[in-house]
């Protein structure tokens, strides 16, 4: 069997560069199942299956924390 697990990662610009938006989102054969959203600042799941990635990323507070400031270099 195979399987896929893949990520990306986004910058949505609105108003020029006035405001920018960035996403990191995680997929697993094709379902996206957790992000990080630089508006919501920490870890979503988007199915259950993200529930344990995105409390366990949301308690690593230096790695939030660099997700967090990953806007600023965009």
């Amino acid at each position: 069997a195979h399987f896929l697990e893949y990520s990306t990662s986004e910058c949505h610009f609105t108003n020029g560069t006035q405001r920018v938006r960035f996403l990191d989102r995680y997929f697993y054969n094709g379902e996206e199942y957790v992000r990080f959203d630089s508006d919501v600042g920490e870890f979503r799941a988007v199915t259950e299956l993200g529930r344990p990635s995105a409390e366990y990323w949301n308690s690593q507070k230096d790695f939030l924390e660099q997700r967090r400031a990953a806007v600023d270099t965009y």
